[in-house]
């Protein structure tokens, strides 16, 4: 599929099927064990990618790309950060607004859309935590290649890893019910995506973060940077 066909079907999944589940699932609500692992999972991933950044980001404009229902976006905002927080999920983008903290809210600037649009201009840092996992190699390098062209610092993004305990899950998870199902999932792995980048002569260099895995939750941090 193409990077426009799967961003539809992303649209789709998470602003009209599943925006319930995963307002939820980023709530304190009470959610059944296997998503409370990937709750853990999330919240131990975003925190590796904060600790990236730093503790105080007074001064510094931060593109939280896919920022779902805006748990990253306000801790950005709370260590000081302009944020600009992208989601192509409209519905999602209303309850981060919602949720951030009043504090927040002349720091944060909200955008429903493509996260690689160029109208949101150029960063010190981009976050993009599970927002690329969607997307085929080719595409998904040349997302990054857009991202690090438009940031001074680092691109920090997660991926799906190529692992057989990962593709198990991915299969049982068909199991589920068809309306809490996600868009299929492209695992990558580290060398290959570094290869891709090189051929797509990109100025960006790749760095391997640790990788997060509690329960459903399987996630690898990386990194790109010029």
């Amino acid at each position: 599929m193409s990077y426009e066909s799967t961003l539809s079907r992303v649209e789709t999944y998470f602003d009209k099927t599943a925006t319930r589940t995963w307002e939820r699932l980023t709530s304190d609500a009470p959610v059944s064990k296997i998503r409370e692992t990937v709750r853990q999972g999330r919240e131990t991933m975003r925190m590796q990618i904060l600790g990236r950044l730093g503790e105080d980001l007074r001064g510094v404009r931060v593109l939280d790309a896919g920022c779902g229902a805006g748990p990253m976006t306000a801790e950005l905002a709370l260590r000081g950060a302009e944020v600009v927080a992208v989601d192509i999920s409209p519905s999602l983008v209303k309850i981060a607004e919602a949720r951030l903290p009043e504090g927040c809210r002349g720091r944060v600037t909200f955008a429903a859309g493509d996260m690689l649009d160029p109208a949101h201009g150029r960063f010190d840092h981009v976050v993009a935590m599970d927002s690329l996992i969607y997307y085929r190699l080719p595409d998904l390098a040349r997302a990054l290649d857009v991202l690090a062209r438009r940031t001074e610092g680092r691109v920090v993004f997660t991926v799906a890893p190529r692992t057989p305990l990962l593709m198990a899950m991915w299969q049982a998870g068909k199991l589920f019910p068809r309306s809490d199902r996600s868009p299929t999932m492209v695992p990558h792995a580290p060398e290959r995506l570094a290869r891709a980048l090189r051929e797509a002569a990109t100025p960006a260099r790749l760095r391997v973060l640790e990788r997060v895995a509690r329960g459903f939750y399987i996630s690898q941090a990386l990194e790109v940077s010029r």
